[in-house]
């Protein structure tokens, strides 16, 4: 017995030696990037910081822009990074910007380049109007460094502190004398009918030391800045330090220069860990809260609903079982009533069944896309993975769509598989594309860069047509192997329905409680235009879904 229990105890201490030499590794995500000073650089460690330019968006439109449309410094020996395919869906165009840096290396007020707008030139004209109206919608530019965003830190009240993965282009004060937006931060931002644009950044990058961590170089851990409005006199000595704001008349009516600088400051802090560097901003945004508030009280409403169902559904089946036991085994009543009449074909069985396959393509792919997000699959860090997934996932679950859609019509006793399968695969995706196309053609007209690219089109249809659609007929070829339901030869009487079973007052009663639970979340997912092309097509889909299974 002491033996076996020797044996066990050596077989226990060489699983936890053989795990605890084992080395661990950080799968999600990217892998970080070590800087070096210019003498001690290498292929493992680089000095030169590149930062780049993201699309720039405004809350008050839903229009967002390339960085380049826009009368901006632009970069000599342009560079686009490869993005793929969600990136692309979300409107982002990531370009190299002029604003270069060098590791540890402070730059106090750097001249980046001059824009000169002259009176009498059409073209300077029309540029400095798309300016003003940029500053008059609140623009935001979003700016990147190591694939983390530069934010804008600000206190809010409660001695909070607000940190935004953007800053404004500029301001606008009214001719009425308001001042909107950022023009708020500043008093000297005080000019009627007058533009104040932010020509100058302060930024601070944070890096971690790996002196002491067993790596080489260091790796960047935050970086923010802070816009100014600066009025700059002469661009080979531009003066950062303070003075008169940078100011655009609301008329064009004088030759104007805007000159655009930066400053930069490298600070060490250990405190901060390379893992854990998207923390800062992920708690300071102010809508944190309210998420925890959404997902208790959705909980909480789930929770209940089903409770009160459950109870519904147990006291009957209770009720109806203790009948059966005391009754004549042949006679009808309570549920099997209704045993030989529950899957009788409804007046559109086809549809029916088309929308609860695709609704099941839809809950597949949303769970697991959910579910590798929890696990840190699909982190801010790799941009443009959520929606990467989610197509890949749509794409790849035809198979189930095309079976659940085909095992109930076959129920019914439908013959008409072709129809089934096509209408399976094309409807629903049908409608969505089409929205998403005409959507695409109004920001194509309007110049937008949320504009999806034809190749894009091209491949969303070959992965449409390509993939999807074979992987439903594969589905359905066994969904229709599956015999028929029998149902009762007569159908059994209906008695005259009340008001509250009707199918209007059951969808809208039907529909509140769902509603309720997932409304607030809702709010977050309609801020972006695509998740509102997706999610009203989708919402739209449901509801017809659900408004079919009560006419039915």
């Amino acid at each position: 017995m002491r033996r076996h229990i020797h044996q066990d105890l050596l077989l226990c201490f060489a699983i936890v030696s053989y795990f605890s030499s084992c080395s661990a590794f950080y799968l999600p995500g990217l892998a970080p990037v070590s800087f070096c000073e210019p003498d001690k650089s290498g292929e493992d460690c680089q000095s030169e910081i590149q930062l780049f330019v993201n699309r720039l968006d405004s809350v008050e439109s839903v229009l967002p822009y390339e960085y380049e449309v826009f009368d901006f410094c632009k970069d000599v020996k342009e560079s686009r990074p490869s993005e793929n395919l969600g990136q692309v869906l979300f409107g982002e165009r990531i370009e190299s910007s002029p604003y270069k840096f060098i590791f540890k290396q402070d730059v106090q007020c750097k001249t980046v380049c001059t824009r000169s707008y002259k009176k009498g030139s059409k073209e300077d004209a029309t540029k400095l109007d798309f300016l003003k109206m940029g500053m008059q919608l609140n623009y935001q530019h979003h700016w990147i460094i190591d694939n983390m965003p530069l934010t804008w830190c600000y206190d809010v009240e409660d001695g909070l502190k607000y940190c935004n993965p953007g800053f404004p282009i500029g301001c606008l004060v009214t001719k009425e004398g308001r001042a909107k937006d950022a023009c708020v931060i500043n008093a000297a931002f005080n000019r009627k009918d007058t533009f104040y644009v932010f020509n100058h950044v302060d930024i601070r990058i944070t890096y971690h030391s790996g002196a002491t961590e067993g790596w080489r170089g260091a790796r960047l851990v935050a970086a923010t800045l802070e816009p100014k409005s600066l009025n700059q006199v002469d661009e080979k000595k531009p003066n950062c330090r303070g003075g008169p704001p940078m100011e655009v008349s609301g008329e064009f009516k004088n030759d104007l220069s805007i000159v655009y600088t930066y400053s930069v400051t490298f600070e060490e802090n250990n405190s901060i860990k390379w893992a854990s560097r998207w923390d800062y901003i992920l708690v300071s945004m102010p809508h944190t809260n309210i998420q925890w508030f959404s997902i208790m009280n959705s909980l909480v409403i789930v929770l209940f609903l089903s409770g009160m169902v459950a109870m519904i559904m147990l006291r009957t089946l209770h009720k109806d079982i203790a009948r059966y036991n005391q009754e004549d085994a042949q006679e009808e009543s309570g549920w099997k009533q209704v045993h030989g009449d529950v899957f009788r074909p409804p007046r559109k069985g086809m549809l029916l069944s088309v929308f609860l396959g695709q609704g099941t393509q839809i809950f597949i792919m949303t769970f697991i896309t959910l579910f590798l997000a929890c696990l840190g699959f699909l982190s801010p860090a790799n941009r443009g993975a959520l929606m990467t997934c989610a197509v890949v996932l749509w794409v790849l679950l035809g198979t189930p769509a095309g079976y659940v859609s085909a095992r109930l019509y076959k129920t019914f006793g439908g013959e008409k598989w072709k129809t089934n399968v096509l209408l399976t695969a094309l409807l629903c995706p049908g409608i969505v594309f089409a929205d998403f196309f005409l959507m695409n053609l109004i920001l194509w007209v309007e110049g937008s860069s949320a504009a999806i690219p034809f190749g894009t089109l091209v491949a969303i249809l070959a992965l449409w047509f390509g993939i999807s659609v074979p992987l439903t007929f594969v589905g359905a070829y066994f969904g229709f192997k599956k015999p028929p339901v029998r149902t009762n030869q007569i159908p059994r009487q209906i008695p005259e329905q009340s008001f509250f079973t009707k199918p209007i007052p059951g969808i809208v009663m039907g529909g509140i409680l769902p509603f309720g639970c997932i409304f607030i979340q809702l709010f977050f997912i309609l801020n972006s235009i695509w998740y509102l092309c997706i999610a009203f097509c989708l919402i739209s889909q449901n509801s017809r879904r659900f408004q079919l299974f009560h006419t039915c």
